[in-house]
């Protein structure tokens, strides 16, 4: 029996999964209605890539928010980078 079903997720996916399928359902609706209705075989690469965008925001979102409060990046996980702040900045 899956951890989905225990909490009473009618469609059995975990959280994680209900996140990425309405991820992936937002970008598909915005990318049709861009396009008129009509994705055209040209256009899956770009399509792709916007759904993918969102994916990775998704994760990265779903990540922090599971992160435990003492969290670091020094524990194997890299973050951004932030190129706005300079090694050699004013202290």
């Amino acid at each position: 029996m899956s951890d989905a079903y225990v909490v009473g997720d009618p469609d059995g996916l975990s959280p994680l999964l209900v996140e990425l399928r309405d991820a992936v359902a937002r970008e598909l609706h915005a990318q049709l209605a861009l396009r008129g209705e009509r994705i055209e075989l040209a256009d899956l690469p770009e399509v792709s890539y916007q759904v993918t965008v969102q994916v990775e925001r998704t994760l990265r979102v779903w990540r922090s928010a599971r992160r435990p409060p003492t969290g670091s990046f020094f524990d194997g996980e890299s973050g951004p980078v932030d190129r706005s702040r300079s090694v050699t900045g004013d202290l």
